[in-house]
């Protein structure tokens, strides 16, 4: 585990603030518009869900989820950190709005 603290990292920048590699990686941080976003390895599959800003809980609910991403991680070396946290950097690019049902 990993802890990225960088002073000179601003709040509108993309930060990985925690990342675990191998098999069971996973981690958090901030896309730079004010809302985080977590990560995990399912099967070779990275998931990652990104969050709706100033979120008042610890631990997001399934509702929190505004968009989501998944990536296949095959010919990524999840045991290097820069490998995986580039792959989530992409993932975080490339997500996609979660749809919601009107109510």
């Amino acid at each position: 585990m990993t802890l990225a603290a960088d002073p000179d990292t601003s709040d509108d920048a993309f930060t990985i603030e925690d990342i675990s590699t191998g098999l069971h990686a996973s981690g958090f941080g901030r896309v730079g518009d004010g809302r985080t976003f977590s990560f995990h390895l399912e099967r070779q599959v990275l998931m990652v869900e990104i969050y709706r800003p100033r979120l008042a809980v610890p631990v997001p609910h399934a509702e929190d989820i505004v968009a989501v991403a998944s990536h296949d991680v095959v010919h990524v070396d999840i045991n290097d950190e820069r490998s995986l946290a580039a792959e989530v950097r992409d993932a975080v690019a490339e997500a996609q709005p979660v749809p919601r049902s009107g109510r």
